[in-house]
């Protein structure tokens, strides 16, 4: 009989093997007597149970491999879990999920991919209902402000989850913990859609900081930011909510402003002189923000928004424009 969770009788697996993964197998495991734990092939699988910790990302993170069942195949992972956790990036995961042929009918997806999905161009939360039929009610978003590398270290941080309220409970009995504090919101696509302009702005930011602009402007471009996503949110979803929370000014704030943000260190490199694809192929992670620009511009301009930064961002990445040109043009747009 399969072993369940400790405060729950819920099984819950996580898809991906990345860094924010690594970290959320991290959160689960100090709930959960077992985490399913679907890795990208069998090099790291055996590298995690032979050394007890992923040998690519958070490698200080050692686990207690009794409490793991790791699987590279997708359908066993959804087969014997009712909380399927996706934290691919983005871009890979219309290839994880295209596989899936098991039955995930009464499954929960939690999405913790804060991206596009290039297949659909679109967010995970509609990809799910309109390629799968998971519905709104079967599903979840994670939201920060969490950086993998401080879960590693287990420095206090926040999630908030939004979901169905149904869904919460269970939800938060896995995620909460001395050092994860669980936030409940019933935003599904408006925590998904700021955690992906979020990723766009700290492109931004970082841009801005690798042209010299110093802190004094960095605050008045995040200040813009968080009223440029308000704006954007309003347009796409509009229901109640305060974006001065944490899932949305908070994590805006953490990703703009972070040396752990790759989104950042991406316009950064940028900023500093480098081509947007020599940028790219210099890190060894994947900065969403690229990937999302193109579709949150477009979607801007099919809803006639006024979106000043993220058309400065697109143009620097897609357009090739000149960094230095369109920021000083944008400076006269921030007040």
């Amino acid at each position: 009989m399969e072993k369940k969770n400790a405060q729950t009788d819920k099984v819950i697996g996580v898809v991906g093997s990345g860094s924010f993964a690594t970290a959320i197998v991290k959160m689960l495991m100090e709930n959960c007597n077992l985490v399913h734990w679907c890795v990208r092939n069998e090099f790291v699988k055996g590298a995690i149970e032979l050394r007890h910790h992923n040998p690519s990302y958070l490698t200080a993170v050692n686990f207690n491999i009794k409490k793991l069942k790791l699987t590279t195949d997708i359908n066993e992972l959804v087969s014997e879990c009712d909380i399927v956790v996706l934290a691919t990036p983005s871009i890979y995961l219309s290839d994880t999920l295209d596989n899936m042929t098991c039955d995930y009918t009464n499954k929960i997806f939690v999405s913790a991919i804060k991206g596009i999905v290039p297949k659909v161009n679109d967010v995970v939360a509609h990809y799910l209902r309109d390629e799968f039929k998971i519905g709104f009610r079967s599903q979840a978003v994670i939201a920060g402000p969490c950086h993998a590398e401080e879960v590693a270290m287990e420095r206090l941080s926040y999630l908030t989850i939004a979901t169905v309220e149904e869904n919460q409970k269970v939800l938060y009995d896995m995620f909460s913990s001395h050092f994860i504090k669980v936030n409940s919101s019933t935003d599904i696509l408006g925590n998904e859609y700021s955690a992906i302009l979020k990723n766009i702005y700290a492109v931004g930011a970082g841009i801005a900081s690798g042209l010299g602009y110093g802190d004094n402007f960095t605050a008045v471009f995040v200040t813009n930011a968080i009223r440029e996503m308000e704006l954007f949110l309003e347009n796409i979803h509009e229901m109640p909510r305060d974006v001065n929370e944490s899932a949305y000014l908070g994590d805006l704030l953490v990703t703009a402003y972070s040396l752990f943000s790759r989104n950042r260190n991406l316009g950064n490199l940028i900023g500093k002189g480098y081509t947007v694809k020599s940028a790219i192929q210099s890190m060894n992670m994947i900065a969403e923000g690229y990937y999302a620009a193109d579709s949150i511009y477009k979607t801007s301009r099919e809803n006639k928004m006024i979106t000043p930064i993220i058309d400065a961002v697109y143009g620097i990445l897609y357009e090739e424009k000149n960094a230095e040109k369109i920021f000083e043009k944008l400076t006269t747009k921030l007040n």
